[in-house]
């Protein structure tokens, strides 16, 4: 069955313009200070460097002991001046409550999508640097276009022998691993990753897996049960990648033909529409496949 995509419900806040009463810590100081100096020069109050000016002449004509006439009258004309100034800077004031203005906020509803990317890679000997940056390319191109659709984006490594681990980046790309293919170890990890960190009702599941097409013995039905009875039910989508040699055409023309892996995971195919698979042998591919899988089925 497929699974629908999940988002979440928080309640959050959002600003809903500007009132003139509120609590200090909504104070909207860029409208303050505008209506604070409309009102100045509407009222036309005194600037501090104004006053300066005067106070400086009114004390240079008090050190003069012998003063002129006219010179007292000029001081008494620029003290009674000063006096003005003063006053009308104390009534018309700096800041005045009626120059505040405080951000107002109400609740809103926020919608939240978070997506999870599981990328298992198959890393034992039979899978050289070639089939590990096909690997990556599809990988990454991946958690790019998740990024994109989802607010909120992780992506998980597993890469795996006859034993699977969750590893950083670096060493799922990098680190040499020997030993056999088991591949429903990987497949059991991820599952074991769902249950612990990733509730299925919580996030989007995405997998993605690559691997040349070895499994052991009768894994590969072990592999199918797992993904149609376990995996997939979580899943948003589910694409699996097959690495072939450059000189297997038969198997790039032929979907039919394959090991017991792909044939099994035929199977799954053919029993749910989220999940996809496909074969490429060499980058020029990687887009193409990566089109086909998701452009039409993410979140859509």
């Amino acid at each position: 069955m497929e699974k629908a995509t999940v988002e979440t419900e928080t309640i959050g806040t959002r600003r809903a313009g500007l009132t003139t009463a509120g609590t200090p810590n909504n104070l909207n100081l860029v409208r303050t200070m505008r209506n604070s100096l409309g009102r100045r020069i509407a009222l036309q109050r005194p600037s501090t460097q104004t006053q300066r000016d005067l106070e400086a002449q009114v004390a240079e004509l008090e050190e003069i002991e012998a003063r002129s006439p006219s010179q007292d009258e000029l001081l008494a004309e620029l003290v009674a001046k000063l006096d003005g100034i003063k006053r009308k800077r104390r009534v018309v004031g700096y800041i005045d409550p009626l120059d505040l203005r405080y951000d107002t906020f109400v609740p809103e509803k926020i919608r939240n999508s978070r997506a999870v990317v599981f990328c298992l890679m198959d890393v034992s000997g039979s899978m050289q640097e070639r089939e590990k940056d096909l690997a990556k390319r599809f990988f990454l191109l991946l958690h790019l276009f998740l990024t994109r659709g989802y607010e909120h984006t992780e992506i998980v490594f597993v890469r795996h022998t006859h034993y699977a681990q969750e590893v950083d980046e670096e060493t799922f790309f990098y680190a040499r691993e020997t030993g056999g293919t088991i591949v429903s170890t990987a497949l059991e990890k991820m599952k074991e990753i769902i249950d612990e960190r990733y509730p299925p009702d919580e996030w989007n599941i995405y997998g993605a897996q690559a691997s040349d097409g070895e499994n052991f013995g009768n894994d590969s039905v072990r592999c199918r049960k797992i993904l149609t009875e376990q995996l997939l039910p979580m899943c948003q989508f589910y694409a699996y990648v097959e690495i072939v040699e450059e000189s297997a055409q038969m198997l790039l023309d032929n979907t039919e033909a394959g090991e017991d892996l792909w044939q099994n995971y035929r199977q799954v195919k053919e029993a749910c529409r989220h999940f996809e698979m496909q074969r490429v042998s060499e980058p020029g591919h990687i887009y193409p496949i990566f089109r086909e899988f998701f452009l039409p089925k993410v979140k859509g």
